[in-house]
């Protein structure tokens, strides 16, 4: 079934514009002539007048190449019948309207092509019905009024369709332009276009503003509600409202407290119009309270244990952020055994004896008083096995069992359990955290059961412990689980998900502006979790308590509007709510009634180049939209179609100028109110062109060279002649002369060598062309000249001649051009026709380069123009200057098109395309086809269709069948031969049968054998591609190994009834199904087939590591394998021991598999040890990897290259003074150094120094030690005081010690940024006599 409707009068391609022959019944209250529309197939829909008329007429064939519209739809003031209006009582086969349809009204309604499409889904048995109605003469316009047959229940369908029908032809709104006179001039009500923020937190310091600005004509007033009843801003002097604003102003400055205003805000913005609402603002006031005193006992933990140092900040308002450091405020190091969770608290893993040579201080740091506040310190105490903290242990390889840790498996520290669950909301980020305690620390991973984790939106945090997932949707719930490993062992976790939604929109609603009798809609559709709810409401009132419009009819959450009338203006508002949240939008229904107006400046002039494209303007407004025509030169029909296509936006697009398209157009907006009319003029102008262009030249240094660049223009237009060197501006200096037509060059120097481009240019268009200088340097004259001078391109050929014309050929001679030093070898034709391509050359033919005639064959009905281009072993010359036109006579064409194929785009049709002819081949005007087609097995007769572009669609045709199909060529002359028979096929759809009698065999551990029947070839529907095996692994038969369930697929061409499916897992269950795959994708799926692989070979041990900790000792890690594919029976480790190309005796050690370490005793401390390690199932030993132990530091091997090299050099003298010389400088310098040392002389320590030395001075024995300027520096480990004395040295990291720094600032995870204290300068410290240190907190507390 086809819908034609009508579009917006604009002009848009392929539009119909209605007549406006029925203006005058309808402005004298007559019934119009009926009018038919298309409604069925096989029948037509009556647009009714006044008089009660059946809505069914014989059919009527209507054909458009694009859209067409329902007569009497335009917005030409034309008396309308909106199918909207359609009643219906359904009769004994006959389909009525009543008289209260079928008023006439003054507006239009667009009606959307592609919407009305989707009511083709009307089934074709009820056409049938009405078509039998028709049949039976009930409803013919000749029996006038028909009487109301008895009632029967009409059928479902019919009730969809017309609600469908009621609903997709409203009309679309108006759009009001831009123009500000436009936009002051026109009554509009408010709309809301700022507003604060739904949870609005401020600053309890700070005066307090609630943001409500709004927009309208007249202008709005505010007022405002609070806690829903009305706030009185009046009898409150802290509170005022800004001028020509809604914004609330609250003023704390002459006292108050912002608690006292806490609430929830709405503000109403009201003019005559309506009354639009602001969101419900929540005020809320910033609030960091102080963190409670409490005396903290010290923490006794045993080393090893797992410990939990609680935070529990003060509730502030918004949470503050939490960030662990010292007392000293150094901040606390974080890794995998200690971290931070979401929550704030300090978890450790496993406590070590490091661990309390600090303490640990929970801060909170309050966004908005941009306030830090300090929890008191926790102190550890740390009981252990090992009371010396040796520091060596740090890096031992197995640090636990060396401090007699014992080592345990993971267990959860948080979330406690073994499952649990967690909400979220669409578009939140989900944060989902696992924190494990062990000895050795655990490492966790993150999965999703069932499928993957999204890469592009997940990413893990806090050194894996956290995963967090951005943007939540839907797809993401599901169970995800973490697990916690160490080599004894894992446990998982797992989280189930669920995702909820606040509401959110699908179509929210927009603003309507309808001209007096126009229909429209408001639609408010929003989604969530759980479905929100949708409330009504008009002007701030709920829409059930409005007063009544019989024009307004709700149908849940869409409202439509039939007959819009001015006193129908109203701000409308939706407020679509579930319980996690609420979105409410505003949208007003305007009713304008506003007579064409020209929005362009009048009597604008246009020029534009021969043969360019262009496009006149011509905006407007009215409402009803106006009709828009155009018109030249004040008469003739109106413009669109052929070379002119009129937007809808009211543009005349003229594609190709012409000197007779020159004139003054009008363009005339009409609606029932008034026209509007404005001119535009169009004048041509010809091209720029640059006829004798610059040559290459070739000259000697000193001489003088010209260079030509004669131009032809429009002599209305101003020229403009500039030249470019190298593509950059030419400066004309003192050796230059510029003219109208060419440049002259005084004593040519080599700089002036290079490219010189001439730029032609107007107001509209240019024109270049390029040339290239080379400069000869001064030599003596070579007896060859053309040996001494370069070659270069050839000139172009001139003097373009066309004789012998003819039907099919013509004679082309041309004169050649200087071929600079290089033969011509070859010139090529090229020509241009104006008809499909013009401005486009195309090569004809190639000639030698000994001719300079030649006959040419043509093609019938083309205007050429042609141009020669001269080519030698340099390159090709500029193309020659075209010749004059010759058009050959038009006749039938000789060929057909290429490739044609049928193809089905959908499983009910057939596409036909085929490759369009080209200018050349069209011999005539009006190219077309001739498309034929029929069923290849019926043989019936052939149905053709004539076309004018490259495709054709067939419809209605059955599920893949064949079709012979030709296309044959047509022009006015006459049509083409007969074409050839090509065999197509329509649409494809999805297989119904699948595979049966599918039969799997496991052929070993990682491969099975599939066996299977054929399916019928009638059950394909389509062509089979292949046979495809769907499999995806189940389980595997080892306990508490996670497995990706992702599915695979197999493909076997459709020739084979087995195949094999490899690449499987070992010792796992499977699925399979099998499906028919053809060209429309997968049919019905077979029986679901379980089967087992057997045991295989287990994969490498993951993660072999070797460890030298000293030259006797080697010690060997390993992790089990990633796929076991069976059970473990053990590991082999082959090892043995090289020196150079020196190989020891190998050695074979079987352990067991739980094993993942081993520690060799070296017997020979120079030579290496090659390693490798494999795993054992019951099937064999699996793949091997292999490492080497670490070469010894003292191994130093230099490469044989790298001797030769060294050898080769050092025999060269010059390397040999080299070195003298670096030498005897070296020893200069020495001696230099001595004699300075030696000027210090010697004192005794204790008469020079008051400070006494170190017992371990080295200098002690004698009691002295070399002086020099630089011992008035302080001793080492020592720093000066600020009142001289000598102190020792403090931690380098203490907060005092900083210098030379602003502000501190801390991280989000509480790391130290900048310094804390401001550095004395050296003056400042040795004129003080005593300083006091900046506390630490007191500086962080600056820091806010």
């Amino acid at each position: 079934m086809r819908w034609l409707a009508a579009r917006g009068a604009a002009g848009a391609s392929g539009e119909v514009v209605a007549p406006a022959a029925d203006t005058t019944d309808c402005a004298r209250g007559r019934s119009p002539s009926p009018r038919r529309t298309p409604f069925f197939e096989g029948s037509s829909l009556d647009v009714c007048p006044r008089v009660h008329q059946p809505c069914l007429l014989p059919q009527v064939k209507l054909e458009a190449s694009h859209s067409s519209l329902i007569p009497g739809t335009g917005r030409g003031g034309h008396c309308t019948r909106r199918l909207t209006d359609v009643c219906a009582v359904w009769g004994p086969g006959a389909l009525l309207c009543s008289a209260r349809c079928c008023r006439a009204a003054p507006g239009a309604t667009r009606r959307r092509l592609n919407e009305a499409e989707e009511l083709s889904s009307v089934p074709k048995a009820h056409v049938e019905q009405l078509e039998a109605a028709r049949a039976r003469g009930l409803g013919s316009r000749e029996r006038g009024a028909v009487p109301r047959m008895a009632r029967q229940q009409p059928p479902p369908w019919l009730h969809t369709a017309f609600l469908l029908l009621l609903l997709l032809s409203l009309g679309s709104a108006i759009e009001i332009p831009m123009d500000p006179s436009i936009q002051n001039e026109l009554t509009q009500p408010p709309t809301i276009t700022k507003q604060s923020v739904k949870d609005h937190i401020v600053d309890p310091r700070d005066n307090i503003l609630i943001e409500c600005e709004a927009k309208g004509n007249p202008a709005p007033s505010f007022h405002w509600t609070r806690n829903s009843r009305f706030f009185n801003i009046a009898k409150d002097p802290r509170v005022s409202m800004r001028r020509r604003s809604g914004t609330l102003v609250i003023d704390f400055r002459s006292g108050g407290r912002p608690e006292e205003y806490e609430g929830e805000y709405q503000c109403f913005a009201r003019n005559k119009f309506g009354t639009a609402l602001s969101n419900r603002i929540r005020l809320q006031v910033s609030k960091s309270p102080l963190w409670p005193k409490e005396n903290l006992d010290p923490v006794v933990v045993q080393e090893g244990a797992p410990l939990t140092l609680q935070c529990n900040p003060p509730p502030g308002l918004p949470s503050p952020v939490i960030f662990w450091m010292s007392s000293s405020m150094e901040p606390i190091t974080q890794d995998k055994r200690v971290s931070q969770g979401h929550n704030g608290d300090l978890y450790f893993s496993n406590v070590m004896l490091q661990d309390m040579q600090t303490d640990y201080s929970c801060n909170a740091r309050f966004h908005f008083t941009h306030t830090i506040q300090q929890k008191n310190p926790f102190t550890l105490k740390v009981l252990t096995n090992h009371p010396y903290n040796d520091s060596s242990l740090r890096n031992h390889p197995d640090m636990y069992s060396a401090r007699g840790v014992a080592e345990r498996t993971p267990s959860f520290m948080y979330p406690q359990g073994t499952s649990s669950s967690q909400m979220v909301l669409r578009g939140m980020d989900l944060l989902l955290e696992c924190i494990a305690s062990g000895v050795p620390t655990p490492d966790i991973a993150w999965y999703k059961k069932g499928g993957d984790l999204p890469s592009d939106k997940a990413k893990f945090e806090n050194f894996n412990k956290a995963l967090r997932i951005t943007n939540v949707s839907e797809e993401d719930s599901g169970e995800y689980f973490c697990l916690a490993s160490n080599k004894m062992g894992s446990i998982r976790h797992t989280i189930s998900v669920r995702v909820k939604a606040a509401p959110y929109w699908l179509d929210e609603p927009k603003n309507l502006i309808l001209a007096p009798g126009e229909d429209g809609r408001l639609v408010c559709r929003a989604n969530g979790n759980p479905k929100p709810t949708v409330q009504w409401m008009v002007n701030g009132e709920p829409l059930q308590s409005a007063p009544p419009n019989p024009n307004r009819e709700v149908a849940g959450d869409t409202i439509i509007f039939r007959d819009t009338q001015i006193s129908s203006r109203a701000v409308y508002q939706c407020n679509t709510s579930n319980e996690h949240g609420y979105l409410l939008a505003n949208a007003f229904v305007s009713v304008l009634d506003v007579p064409p107006r020209m929005l362009s400046p009048r009597n604008q002039l246009i020029r534009v180049i021969l043969y360019n494209r262009t496009r006149l303007d011509c905006p407007f407004f009215g409402s009803p939209i106006p009709t828009l025509r155009w018109f030249k030169n004040g008469q003739g029909s109106n413009l669109d179609g052929g070379n002119y296509h009129v937007y809808e936006n009211g543009s005349l697009e003229i594609k190709m100028i012409r000197k007779e398209d020159q004139g003054i157009y009008t363009c005339v907006a009409t609606n029932i109110l008034g026209k509007a009319e404005n001119q535009v003029r169009l004048e041509v102008k010809d091209p720029t062109r640059i006829f004798r262009m610059p040559e290459d030249q070739v000259v000697k240094r000193g001489t003088t060279v010209q260079l030509e660049c004669r131009v032809k223009h429009d002599p209305s237009l101003r020229l403009t002649v500039s030249w470019l060197k190298d593509d950059e501006p030419l400066y004309i200096g003192n050796r230059m002369k510029k003219e109208d037509d060419s440049l002259t060059i005084f004593g040519v120097a080599e700089r002036d060598q290079g490219s010189y481009t001439c730029v032609a240019s107007t107001e509209l268009d240019q024109d270049l062309a390029k040339a290239h200088l080379t400069v000869l340097a001064d030599q003596a004259t070579p007896t060859n000249r053309l040996a001494a001078l370069p070659k270069g391109r050839p000139d172009r050929p001139r003097d373009l001649e066309l004789t012998d014309l003819a039907e099919r050929s013509v004679r082309l001679t041309w004169i050649p051009g200087d071929d600079n030093n290089s033969p011509i070898t070859d010139y090529i034709v090229q020509f241009e026709e104006d008809q499909f391509q013009p401005g486009v050359w195309h090569d004809h033919s190639k000639f030698p380069g000994s001719v300079n005639s030649a006959v040419l064959q043509l093609s019938p009905y083309v205007n050429y123009q042609f141009r020669v281009i001269a080519i030698n072993e340099v390159g090709s010359s500029h193309p020659s200057l075209p010749s004059e036109r010759y058009r050959t006579s038009g006749a039938p064409p000789e060929s057909n098109p290429s490739d044609v194929k049928g193809e089905g785009t959908r499983k009910n049709n057939m596409e036909i395309t085929w490759t369009p002819m080209n200018a050349t081949s069209a011999f005539g005007p009006n190219l077309r086809y001739i498309v034929k087609w029929r069923r290849r097995e019926t043989r019936e007769t052939w149905n053709n269709v004539t076309v004018w572009g490259s495709r054709y669609v067939v419809g209605q045709t059955p599920v893949y069948v064949p079709y012979e199909i030709r296309v044959q060529a047509e022009n006015d002359f006459g049509k083409g031969p007969e074409p050839d028979t090509v065999i197509g096929y329509s649409g494809e759809d999805y297989p119904r049968a699948a595979p049966t009698d599918v039969k799997v065999r496991v052929l070993n551990s990682t491969a099975i054998g599939l066996q299977w029947n054929r399916v019928y070839s009638d059950t394909v529907q389509g062509q089979l591609r292949e046979y495809r095996a769907y499999y995806w692994r189940e389980s595997s038969l080892l306990k508490n190994l996670w497995v990706s369930q992702k599915r695979q697929q197999a493909s076997f061409s459709s020739d084979r009834t087995r195949g094999v499916v490899g690449r499987l897992f070992p010792y796992s269950n499977y699925k399979l199904e099998m499906v028919v795959v053809n060209g429309r994708g997968d049919g019905p799926r077979s029986e679901t087939k379980e089967f087992t692989t057997p045991e295989g070979v287990p994969s490498a041990p993951r993660r072999f590591r070797v460890r030298q900790p000293n030259l006797e000792t080697i010690n060997l890690e390993w992790d089990h394998p990633e796929h076991p594919n069976g059970i473990l029976t053990g590991y082999t480790l082959r090892y043995v021991a090289f020196n150079g190309t020196k190989l020891g005796k190998q050695i074979v050690e079987n352990f067991s598999p739980n094993q993942t370490k081993f520690s060799l005793q070296r017997s020979d401390p120079v030579s290496r040890y090659r390693f490798t390690l494999s795993a054992r199932t019951q099937v064999g030993s699996g793949e091997a990897v292999t490492e080497e132990s670490p070469a010894p530091p003292n191994e130093a091997t230099p490469t044989a290259a790298y001797t030769n090299n060294h050898a080769d050099i050092a025999t060269q003298g010059w390397f040999i003074g080299l070195m003298c010389a670096i030498a005897l400088l070296v020893l200069i310098l020495l001696i230099v150094c001595f004699i300075k040392r030696s000027r210090g002389g010697k004192y005794p320590v204790r008469e020079k120094k008051d400070v006494p030395l170190g017992p371990e001075d080295p200098k002690e024995e004698d009691g002295s030690f070399d002086y020099s300027d630089e011992d008035n520096k302080p001793l080492q480990g020592s720093q000066t005081s600020l009142d001289g004395t000598i102190k020792q040295q403090e931690s380098d990291d203490s907060l005092v010690d900083y210098g030379e720094g602003g502000e501190g600032q801390f991280n989000e995870d509480g790391s130290f940024i900048g310094q804390y204290t401001v550095k004395k300068d050296k003056e400042e410290t040795e004129g003080n006599e005593s300083s006091e240190a900046t506390s630490p907190v007191n500086a962080i507390y600056s820091l806010a």
